[in-house]
């Protein structure tokens, strides 16, 4: 039954689909459903309508400080937002309310589901395993060729959002034989008290904890995060600014200072790369990228080279042409990199992983699905050269 405030909601056909396969994924898991949205936020002025709940029962931003007059600046990307009294931040998921800073998404998802870590990507850490993902709506960027723009690029008020407590993530987890959690389809910074305290119960009850983002987390709370991950995806959009700016409405250096930030940390660290034609496909700043990564955070980090397709402001551009890729993967190769994909090409050879040393095939990939597995206590079957990663004995 469609609730009073849904029933004012203007839908597209696309979004009303949408959300009623959201709900009756939230059937399946017996979690209860938020839903609702305003025609003000619709055009824009969620901060004027929205109805928070009251301070005890929200969760106070971690990373932020108080300025004068009321206002504080939140510490958590690098977009420093400054918020007077009863505004939010850019990402509209953060409100200061008499000169604190609550986050109002913790505890209200808008995507739970499992999947195969394959599909983070993750290829170095327990290959098979399934992963149960959690995201939420909204975004600190603008990326005009979101895949999942349904979620990021709407506020919280325009999604069907479910209402799942920490501890409740971490049991619908378990219960759906999940090796580990995994934090993405949105920007996992927008919500990140949330995903801080769901990684400390994961690890106090033996799961893996994963991580996707777009790498604009300052160092404070990125350092904080860290110590509870297992493996991080950072997203390295382009190797030129200019493309962040147009395209992303980000900044490329907070992302470089973030991948040597985790390079250093230990954690195990996998790039990905989305090759949109004519946007962010030159050799020669692919070549700079593949060679700043070798040299900066080493050669045993993976890098996926992944296909675009058309999607949200970018319904015009063509899908990557595959010799697109396979010239990315083949400069990877000549700079040094040991462990370089081709993704979103379902049965391509650079699915599967191939051992530097001896160059046999260790994993066989089929888009997501491992056929076969040659690591044996850490190492290549064949050869014995240690693989880089996070493998089960």
């Amino acid at each position: 039954m469609m609730s009073k405030a849904s029933a004012h909601c203007k839908w597209t056909r696309r979004q009303f689909l949408a959300k009623g396969c959201a709900t009756a994924i939230v059937a399946t898991l017996g979690l209860p459903v938020a839903t609702g949205c305003s025609p003000a936020a619709e055009k824009g002025e969620a901060e004027h309508v929205v109805q928070t709940p009251a301070p005890s029962e929200l969760r106070e931003a971690m990373h932020y400080r108080r300025l004068d007059d009321g206002r504080v600046q939140c510490q958590t990307c690098f977009r420093r937002c400054i918020v007077s009294d009863g505004r939010l931040g850019f990402c509209h998921n953060r409100k200061n309310i008499g000169g604190t800073f609550y986050s109002l998404i913790h505890g209200r998802p808008c995507a739970l589901q499992i999947d195969p870590i394959e599909k983070e990507p993750v290829f170095h850490m327990l290959p098979g395993c399934t992963i149960f993902c959690v995201g939420t709506a909204s975004c600190n960027s603008r990326c005009k060729f979101c895949q999942n723009w349904e979620m990021s690029q709407h506020t919280m008020w325009e999604t069907v959002n479910y209402q799942a407590t920490p501890a409740e993530v971490v049991e619908q987890a378990q219960a759906g034989g999940c090796t580990a959690i995994s934090f993405t389809y949105n920007e996992p910074t927008v919500f990140y008290e949330y995903m801080y305290d769901i990684a400390s119960l994961a690890k106090d009850q033996g799961l893996r904890v994963v991580c996707h983002t777009n790498g604009t987390m300052l160092a404070a709370p990125m350092q904080q995060l860290l110590e509870r991950l297992d493996a991080i995806t950072v997203d390295l959009k382009a190797f030129v600014p200019d493309f962040y700016h147009r395209v992303c409405s980000l900044e490329l250096e907070p992302v470089l200072e973030t991948l040597q930030r985790i390079a250093k940390s230990g954690v195990h660290l996998e790039i990905v790369n989305l090759l949109i034609p004519k946007l962010n496909d030159d050799p020669e700043d692919i070549r700079s990228m593949c060679t700043w990564i070798a040299q900066t955070l080493g050669v045993k980090v993976p890098v996926h080279f992944t296909r675009f397709f058309p999607s949200y402001r970018m319904q015009h551009v063509p899908p990557t042409p595959i010799e697109t890729l396979e010239m990315a993967v083949t400069m990877g190769d000549e700079v040094g990199l040991h462990y370089v994909y081709l993704g979103n090409a379902p049965g391509h050879k650079r699915n599967s992983t191939f051992c530097p040393a001896c160059g046999e095939r260790i994993i066989h990939r089929l888009h997501f699905t491992v056929v076969s597995l040659d690591i044996v206590d850490g190492k290549c079957r064949f050869c014995g050269h240690p693989a880089a990663g996070i493998w089960d004995s």
